[in-house]
């Protein structure tokens, strides 16, 4: 019985670390001039430590990947949750530039493990139908780890102290730790490690979709709140607006529970696509503060049918190097989404956030064919 199971970690576990992941990791931009203020700091380098973050959270992936497979998923998870505790309570330590830039990229770099981490432990301890709607629950809980950390970070900051939004991370690291005292590690038998099954021709081509999916799907939302507040909306407003994203992936996240029993994954995946194409529809072709809504709220629902199949997907491609793999993934993810908002950083500055959605709108469609296409492919391979 799965309930009996020592080695498998509870879905409360999962879902919560999913949560702590996603708060930690959008927590810092809502405070930034909070920080800016309370510290000796600049606007400027209260960005540097956001970048900082994101950087060392992308690139750290492979190495937990190849770590997870060589060592297993549980001894990295906690030492990951050990790291991100340290770094979380170091980041209340200091308030000069250099040893917070140090601390809240080492602290980037911990939690960056524990997101690919879970996906993977989805991979080795549930299947089918329980697999889906585990990823799809862990959606919903990151989710809501987003818009809580955008919603609450800033006030917290601004009102009680920066410090308590580097702190909760590190109680909820220690409470995640608490959590899985009992689940014991899974026996490993490794031989002979090698990184070949995750560098196939197939999982290169799903490295390849998943970069055009993180270019639309998370580089392209980071557009909603600016342009909102281009067309004049309050920044408070703007920011609950854009909120629609996190009602999007509840929403699709409940949906997907049910279409999961009765569509194969490439007809999800292409579903999927077709909402995110609504979603740039509206904000390319009839740009206002109701079509960004719109916008928002159907790359929420597009992100918890497709991307959470494309997830399903990177579980099942590589079994034998399956934490790798999935790490490699969630690397291409960002990567997609820091060159989308490079590439359109400068029609953003001249205020053209209608175009940007206009070529969302474009480079969906190819999303849609190359995500099906390939997937089609690979399913009649391994058939």
């Amino acid at each position: 019985m799965a309930g009996n199971d020592p080695t498998r970690v509870p879905d409360s576990a999962l879902r919560f670390i999913g949560f702590l992941a996603f708060f930690d990791r959008y927590a810092t931009a809502p405070m930034l001039l909070a920080l800016s203020l309370a510290t000796e700091l600049s606007l400027g380098q209260a960005v540097q430590l956001v970048a900082g973050y994101s950087l060392f959270y992308a690139v750290g992936q492979p190495v937990w990947g190849m770590l997870s497979d060589r060592f297993g998923r549980l001894a990295v998870l906690r030492t990951a949750l050990v790291g991100a505790l340290l770094g979380a309570l170091a980041s209340t330590l200091f308030t000069s530039y250099l040893p917070l830039l140090l601390v809240r990229s080492l602290t980037g770099l911990m939690f960056g493990a524990l997101y690919p981490t879970l996906l993977t432990l989805l991979g080795d301890t549930r299947t089918g139908i329980e697999r889906a709607r585990g990823l799809s629950d862990l959606q919903v809980y990151s989710s809501l780890g987003t818009t809580l950390s955008t919603l609450a970070a800033g006030a917290l900051a601004t009102f009680v102290d920066w410090r308590l939004v580097f702190a909760l991370p590190a109680l909820g690291a220690l409470a995640a730790l608490f959590s899985l005292r009992k689940v014991a590690a899974a026996t490993r038998t490794v031989r002979g490690f090698t990184l070949k099954p995750a560098f196939t021709g197939s999982t290169l081509l799903l490295y390849a979709v998943v970069f055009l999916e993180g270019a639309l799907l998370m580089g392209l939302l980071t557009y909603i709140v600016p342009a909102l507040q281009d067309l004049g909306i309050d920044i408070g407003l703007a920011g609950l607006l854009g909120c629609g994203f996190a009602l999007g992936v509840i929403l699709g996240a409940r949906l997907m529970r049910r279409l999961v029993a009765r569509l194969p994954r490439t007809v999800l995946i292409g579903l999927g696509a077709v909402i995110l194409l609504g979603g740039f529809a509206a904000s390319a072709f009839w740009f206002s503060a109701v079509a960004l809504t719109i916008t928002a709220t159907l790359m929420g629902a597009a992100n918890a049918i497709m991307h959470s199949s494309m997830q399903g997907w990177a579980t099942d491609v590589a079994p034998t190097a399956r934490a790798t793999t999935v790490s490699f993934f969630v690397f291409s993810l960002f990567l997609g989404a820091a060159a989308a908002t490079w590439v359109t950083a400068s029609l953003a500055e001249t205020g053209h956030y209608a175009t940007i959605f206009q070529y969302g709108f474009y480079a969906t469609i190819l999303l849609g064919i190359l995500a099906t296409g390939t997937h089609e492919l690979w399913k009649r391979k391994v058939s």
